[in-house]
């Protein structure tokens, strides 16, 4: 019993202080290094390419970067999602992004200081998340209640808050159905965040994540707090829905989670194995909708999807 006590005093103690190390690690990583990563990366690709205006521009620089970061925090999260068929919880949660997006040129436009639209999407939909959660927890409705009920009620308040105040309605366009050359560097180095985020969070929750996929009961039995690992994923889809708008739009952002993770289920039964599948498929259906969008002279967002579609319907031929 005091063995038991003194390990988990140890514990608390290297969360208390491993926590905000690792936290102002992320910081300095995104601030300080993560620039000077981009600058040497995009600079050899201009050397490369004999300073095409592909690679360039520094719009395009920032939407590539921030798609192929997309690319594998979509596919990662949306694993979990597709096999526990919540495919779309990340609709609603886009829906109810939107509203945030709304809400955040609402308040920017009277406060210029709090313009950040990004920052109050992810406030929103986190708390539509624990929302949605605690609906289905807490009610004897079905699972799909709160997604149907988030999905319909986030658009219809984003659209009263923008039919009541004073938006751009390019601004709008570009949440609703995403734009490459929207992308300040500023929220790529939030994308980096987020990455680094889910990355270091799956990683350290693969296992319980896994289990409570495949076996909620055994997961209970084996006294693994099934209500926390539900919240930490829904949240985690909350996030990476929010930052995945600046490129595929709130109405075409779910398919990121779902498209990629449904082909490689189609070649491979390991979750495994699938996860990885599903991560290239991801960048692949980025990189390749990116380039197509650019010679088709189509919009990215659209593109990225039909190319992930495209993916998909070639597995189905295996």
């Amino acid at each position: 019993m005091a063995v038991e006590r003194i390990r988990q005093r140890r514990d608390i103690a290297f969360l208390s202080a491993g926590i905000p190390l690792v936290l102002l690690a992320f910081g300095a990583f995104i601030v300080w290094v993560f620039p000077l990563l981009f600058e040497l990366f995009w600079g050899g690709m201009e050397t490369i390419f004999d300073g095409h205006w592909l690679v360039r521009s520094s719009f395009i620089q920032h939407g590539f970067t921030a798609g192929v970061l997309i690319g594998f925090t979509a596919p990662v999260v949306g694993a979990y999602l597709v096999n526990r068929q919540m495919a779309l919880i990340g609709e609603a949660l886009a829906h109810t992004a939107f509203a945030g997006v709304a809400i955040g040129l609402f308040v920017g436009a009277s406060v210029p200081a709090l313009d950040y639209p990004l920052a109050w999407a992810m406030v929103i939909a986190a708390i539509a998340a624990l929302g949605m959660q605690y609906i289905a927890v807490n009610t004897e409705g079905y699972a799909d209640i709160p997604i149907a009920i988030m999905l319909t009620g986030g658009f219809a308040v984003g659209i009263a808050v923008i039919s009541y105040g004073v938006v751009f309605s390019a601004t709008v366009e570009s949440y609703l159905f995403g734009d490459i050359l929207f992308v300040p560097f500023e929220n790529v180095q939030l994308m980096v965040g987020l990455t680094l985020l889910v990355g270091l969070t799956v990683g350290l929750t693969h296992k319980q994540l896994k289990f409570i996929t495949f076996d909620r009961e055994a997961a209970r039995l084996a006294r693994i707090n099934v209500w926390f690992y539900d919240t930490l994923l829904i949240v985690l889809t909350a996030l990476v829905v929010v930052a995945a708008m600046q490129i595929l739009g709130a109405i075409l952002v779910a398919g990121m989670l779902v498209i990629p993770v449904a082909a490689a289920m189609q070649l491979t039964d390991s979750f495994n194995r699938g996860l990885v599948l599903s991560v290239v498929f991801g960048q692949v259906a980025v990189l390749g909708g990116i380039l197509l969008s650019y010679d088709l002279g189509i919009a990215t967002g659209p593109m990225i999807i039909i190319t992930a579609i495209i993916i998909y319907l070639g597995s189905l031929l295996r």
